[in-house]
């Protein structure tokens, strides 16, 4: 099992920052790779960024150039620097482990841009 818990979420200016972090515990030695969805009211779920264990990232179409994965060495956390904020980033932010055990989620932060 593995638990994962968010943080740094909450409100910004359009053109603001924002920095959210993903504390993981309990089997993060399996983990395989780390992300970040999100989901805004009455959508679907979406991918934000990815990192796999060699340090390769990715990033969904809406947010490449302005958001930025990365994470410490020990692989507990994870970070995901968001700038440039628009009021379409307005959503809950989750944190997702990939591992050998199964994928595990974060309960989320919620994000707010403010026009």
């Amino acid at each position: 099992q593995a638990q994962l818990e968010e943080s740094g979420g909450g409100l910004a200016q359009t053109g603001g920052s924002l920095r959210l972090s993903c504390t993981a515990s309990g089997r993060v030695f399996s983990a395989t790779a780390m992300a970040w969805y999100r989901q805004a009211s009455g959508e679907q779920r979406e991918f934000v960024a990815g990192i796999v264990g060699g340090g390769t990232t990715r990033y969904g179409d809406a947010v490449k150039g302005r958001f930025t994965i990365s994470r410490d060495r020990s692989n507990t956390r994870t970070y995901l620097q968001m700038d440039s904020l628009k009021p379409e980033d307005t959503a809950v932010y989750y944190c997702k482990m990939t591992s050998a055990w199964g994928d595990f989620w974060g309960q989320g932060t919620q994000v707010t841009v403010s026009s």
